[in-house]
């Protein structure tokens, strides 16, 4: 199907271009958004006759666009929604978010003209693309946080991770401190003086021990005739 563009379409042409589109395109998007007209006879001479209003009224507009554009490029906006400790959202945010942030802010803008290729569901920030005009684009970036304190975080650097990471090591820290005290505290008595530890007894080698029990046991020599087990059985017998 083939079309006289009314303004400038992204990839497509200028203002005036007859162009061929595919007709499921131009039903859909181009013709219901007043975007084009049919290429006819009837079309091409109603588009000559207005193209001077029309090449005026594109330029008002467009200058409107640019002085919009000179405020709200670069503009960071806070969203606040739950989310995982990983930073998944419970949900996502969508480009009539986008235009409902920007617009409480005082920037009149319509979902329709936010570029978002797929609804965000992470936090962070986010680059968003804003189309105020055929002829004039700008981006604003999206503070998608769990509380304005983490928005403020991330503003300044700061990613989901490094906070969580922070904590962690954090709560490591704590816990270590812990046990550090519980491991002072059992060294001191009910009044707080340091415990003395016992002197470590002295390690007796294998040898050490038969030694000493041979030394603690004196066999004498047993009488002619007399066995040696007696002998020591005669020296052990209690004295009457």
């Amino acid at each position: 199907m083939h079309v006289i563009l009314l303004e400038r379409v992204a990839k497509l042409g200028q203002m005036g271009d007859i162009v061929s589109v595919k007709q499921g395109f131009a039903r859909n998007f181009l013709l219901p958004q007043g975007k084009a007209l049919r290429a006819t006879d009837a079309n091409k001479a109603s588009f000559e006759s207005q193209k001077v209003t029309l090449e005026a009224k594109n330029l008002e507009t467009k200058t409107e666009a640019e002085a919009i554009s000179s405020k709200l490029d670069g503009q960071q906006f806070i969203i606040i929604r739950s989310a995982s400790d990983a930073g998944a959202l419970y949900g996502s945010v969508t480009n009539r978010d986008a235009s409902d942030v920007a617009s409480a802010e005082g920037f009149k803008i319509d979902k329709k003209q936010v570029i978002l290729q797929a609804p965000i569901k992470e936090l962070g920030l986010h680059k968003v693309g804003v189309s105020l005009h055929p002829e004039v684009e700008c981006s604003i970036e999206l503070n998608v946080a769990r509380s304005t304190e983490e928005a403020e975080l991330q503003a300044s650097g700061q990613s989901i991770q490094d906070l969580a990471a922070a904590a962690e090591a954090e709560a490591e820290f704590e816990i270590a401190e812990l046990f550090d005290d519980m491991g002072s505290a059992a060294a001191l008595d009910e009044d707080g003086n340091e415990l003395i530890k016992d002197e470590p007894k002295a390690k007796v080698e294998p040898e050490e021990k038969v030694a000493n029990v041979h030394a603690s046991v004196k066999v004498e020599k047993p009488s002619r005739g007399m066995k040696v087990s007696d002998a020591i059985h005669q020296q052990h017998r209690p004295t009457p």
